[in-house]
């Protein structure tokens, strides 16, 4: 088994897994932010996209954060008259984010951050092992 290469492809899934947490906490962040102007579009929720490529020094499959998109959909809409941004009918726009969706996701990224750190602790600690037993 090649410890290191154990290591680099944990450690890829760690950095996707981490853009994935930046990502959910912009959308839960933004999640009550209105337009700038009347009728105007608030802010839309961003999804993080992944994407594998074959990485010929590893000899590995490896998974990379994607280009992140916007959701597309209708917005929310709440009756508001006094809001700056409230159309001629009363109305604002709100996100299309919600909230308990957004802590559900930022949750499993933690869980497969996690596992990819739990790999490369144990990987590190297999190396000392080895290392240790070298020595003796």
């Amino acid at each position: 088994m090649d410890f290191l290469k154990s290591i680099r492809i944990a450690s890829g899934g760690m950095r996707a897994q981490a853009g994935r947490m930046r990502i959910s906490a912009e959308n839960i962040a933004n999640a009550n932010s209105t337009a700038q102007t009347p009728g105007g579009d608030p802010y839309r929720r961003r999804v993080p996209t992944f994407r594998t490529s074959f990485d010929r020094e590893l000899q590995a499959t490896t998974v990379q954060l994607g280009p992140v998109r916007q959701q597309q959909g209708e917005f929310r809409t709440r009756f508001d008259p006094q809001h700056p941004a409230a159309d001629p009918r009363g109305y604002v726009k709100i996100p299309n984010v919600n909230s308990l969706v957004e802590s559900m996701d930022l949750r499993e990224a933690q869980r497969s951050y996690e596992a990819n750190l739990n790999v490369v602790t144990s990987t590190r600690r297999m190396i000392q092992r080895t290392i240790e037993l070298l020595r003796s």
